[in-house]
């Protein structure tokens, strides 16, 4: 199967385009670099050659690194031959004696932008598509074939710990300031862009002090000390894959050998690959791919959808719109009153400013999407729009009331969803003539940063409905789970009870920094009872309600919640809640909650304890997904819970870690926990079966 095409034009410019075929993606595998170093062993003996340009046939990808799937399968003895075959045949492009040019569009990522790096210069089209960087350490891994040595001497240590640490794959403009690339050119003139630097000679880079090995080590020996107490700060040490990067990318850029730093490249990922950080963190990445392929009914015609109307202006209601706005759809955004609307359409223009400055957008586009967006004060015509996302308060009456009216509105085929978070869907749907096309399409706040998306499945929703709402998830470049209609459908109803334990711990007399310094031990990005600032007490508050009146044998708002309503501490949005939240400053735990306290009893507990008790609880919830049928695998728990909730992604999600842990263990903790601690800790009954007949979640 060839994946590259060498073809001689004019000027005698060698031009090898990478197409995989029968893929959208470009990727190296053995076959695909075997096949590149006969090419290159072919440009080499060719004297007339005067230039080499890397080009990609693929519409939206430059070459996306290597074959994960297979390098999560490799031996250490085959994953040794493989780093060391990159190596060699990326060694062999930079040793060329007539110019190597990287026309990059696309996604050019990994081992995709090493072989760049590899390259005498880097020209990048300036699309949305095109992405450039090493995100390797979110893998678990680093950089191995000749990234985290040849970044560090192109751009410095400090930017290149910046993008390796951060896993960071910035558009093109952005890696044009950073020094990843050197030109700009669109599209459609990038061949020419690259001759063009061959004809003329590529410019001969100047050697900037940051460039220089011996100033580099003294960079080294000053950035390295804060760079690694901030990553165990931020990391808890959990993820060894930064601090393994760290040490490889400055000893690098400190070293006048090359050799020896690709021997430290190739030493290090051989370790890291052993890690079960790695492991899981693979798994987290091939989740991922799963959910951008996921189908629902494959035998079913899901026709796009292209115009879309939100109704409800609020905070969810806005961000909603401007992130399918800044997807290029056309979006009408609907509330009671102008004021309402004017005020949602003053958070769009929020949002998209906070873009622009972060680099997202440019002025233009972020106009340009403002532009998408009609805001409706006053009933419009619904019938030509494929898809309403209701996302008004969660209060069912109200939605019923909604969906009745949206009913009679919209167009026969229009899809109707709603946003809700904990509502039966189910229930929602009763209210319209045609419950086969309403579905649950929920979002999680803050939209523009929150990959994940739970696709709830109604009772009578039709086939159709669900594909073309998951087709539309994937479309708008989010990551959807598909769940079942039940209460807290699958991260709430995993996550509320953690958050009610939470707060019992605290009313019982355990500290904020207790409760919270706990979790973020475990590998969680937020403690619980910041998480609930963040997400707002009273909605908390409101979530538990709907859930605990579903499962009251179990579930129960705290006590300390309706304390805090009542006093106005609301968490983030007023700036007291467990917290107090000041501009600019790191949020500090907030003394008068303490008022709310019902007892000491657990003051003394140990953060060991509070860990062990609240993971324990997100576990069996999780279980009891799997049990209900919430959802139909293990492996849509886990990746809903990581990409929902941040849960511990080294972990793998509570399942996985049920089962690195034990499950008889687990059982066994959770059944004592009930008796000294409180029945709601019971082990549900598929855990129990599991315990004992020996069973797991996973079967590798």
């Amino acid at each position: 199967m060839q994946t590259i095409r060498r073809e001689i034009i004019d000027e005698n410019i060698c031009v090898l385009t990478f197409d995989r075929p029968n893929s959208a993606a470009n990727i190296f595998d053995r076959a695909t670099l075997n096949e590149l170093d006969e090419h290159l062993d072919a440009v080499a003996a060719d004297a007339k050659i005067a230039g080499v340009i890397l080009i990609s046939a693929k519409p939206a990808i430059f070459i996306a690194g290597a074959d994960l799937h297979a390098l999560g399968k490799l031996g250490e003895g085959d994953l040794r031959h493989f780093i060391e075959l990159g190596q060699n045949v990326f060694n062999k492009i930079a040793a060329l004696k007539i110019p190597t040019i990287a026309a990059i569009h696309g996604a050019c990522v990994g081992g995709g932008y090493e072989i760049c790096l590899a390259c005498d210069y880097r020209i990048a089209t300036p699309d949305r598509a095109t992405k450039i960087g090493l995100p390797e350490t979110k893998l678990g891994i680093l950089p191995a074939w000749g990234g985290s040595t040849r970044l560090p001497r192109l751009i410095g240590v400090p930017r290149a710990l910046d993008v390796i640490l951060g896993g960071k794959t910035p558009p093109a403009k952005q890696a044009l300031r950073l020094g990843m690339i050197d030109e700009i050119a669109p599209r459609e003139h990038l061949l020419r862009a690259a001759r063009r630097v061959i004809a003329r000679g590529v410019p001969r880079r100047k050697k900037g002090a940051l460039q220089l090995p011996l100033v580099n080590a003294a960079i080294g020996s000053v950035i390295v000390p804060a760079v690694r107490k901030k990553l165990m700060r931020k990391t808890r040490g959990h993820y060894p894959a930064l601090f393994k990067a760290l040490e490889v990318v400055t000893a690098a850029a400190s070293s006048w050998n090359e050799n020896d730093s690709f021997a430290r490249e190739r030493d290090a990922i051989l370790e890291l690959a052993k890690t079960d950080a790695c492991k899981n963190l693979l798994r987290v990445f091939m989740l991922q791919e799963r959910a951008r392929k996921l189908v629902f009914a494959p035998d079913v015609s899901a026709p796009p959808i292209t115009r879309v109307a939100v109704i409800g202006a609020g905070v969810m209601g806005a961000a909603i719109a401007q992130w399918l706005s800044a997807r290029g759809l056309r979006v009408i955004l609907r509330d009671i009153d102008a004021e309402r609307v004017a005020a949602g359409m003053a958070r769009i223009a929020q949002l998209y400013d906070a873009g622009v400055k972060r680099r997202l957008f440019d002025k233009r586009e972020a106009r340009d999407g403002l532009d998408r967006i009609s805001p409706a004060a006053m009933e419009v015509p619904l019938d030509n729009v494929d898809l309403v996302i209701e996302a008004a308060v969660e209060k069912m009456d109200l939605k019923k009331k909604i969906f009745a009216h949206l009913d009679e509105l919209a167009g026969r085929n229009t899809i109707i969803a709603t946003n809700t978070s904990a509502l039966s869907v189910s229930e929602i749907a009763a209210a319209t003539k045609n419950p086969g096309r309403v579905v649950g399409i929920h979002f999680f706040n803050p939209v523009h940063q929150m990959q994940l998306v739970e696709v709830g499945i109604a009772r009578e929703t039709s086939k159709e409905a669900a594909q073309r709402a998951l087709r539309f998830v994937q479309k708008i470049e989010k990551l959807p789970v598909i769940v079942r209609d039940h209460p807290g459908f699958l991260v709430n109803r995993i996550l509320l009870p953690y958050l009610a334990e939470a707060g019992r711990f605290f009313e019982m007399g355990a500290s904020v920094a207790d409760v919270d310094e706990a979790m973020l031990d475990f590998g969680m990005p937020m403690g619980p009872l910041r998480l609930i600032d963040e997400v707002g007490v009273d909605i908390a508050a409101d979530v538990a309600a709907t859930l605990a009146a579903k499962f009251p044998e179990r579930m129960t708002v705290p006590n300390v919640l309706h304390g805090m309503i009542a006093a106005g501490m609301l968490g983030r949005k007023n700036g007291r809640g467990f917290y107090l939240h000041r501009k600019g400053a790191e949020p500090v735990p907030n003394r008068d909650a303490e008022q709310f306290r019902e007892s000491d009893s657990a003051a003394h507990v140990d953060r060991a304890e509070l860990q062990r008790r609240m993971v324990l609880l997100m576990v069996n919830e999780a279980a009891r997904c799997i049990e209900e049928r919430v959802v139909d695998e293990a492996a849509d728990v886990d990746f809903g819970m990581i990409m929902g909730t941040g849960f511990a992604p080294f972990r793998g999600g509570p399942l996985r870690f049920a089962d690195a842990s034990g499950i008889t263990r687990i059982c066994a903790e959770l059944a004592h926990l009930a008796e000294v601690a409180g029945p709601h800790y019971a082990p549900c009954e598929l855990l129990a079966q599991m315990a004992e007949s020996g069973k797991t979640f996973y079967e590798n």
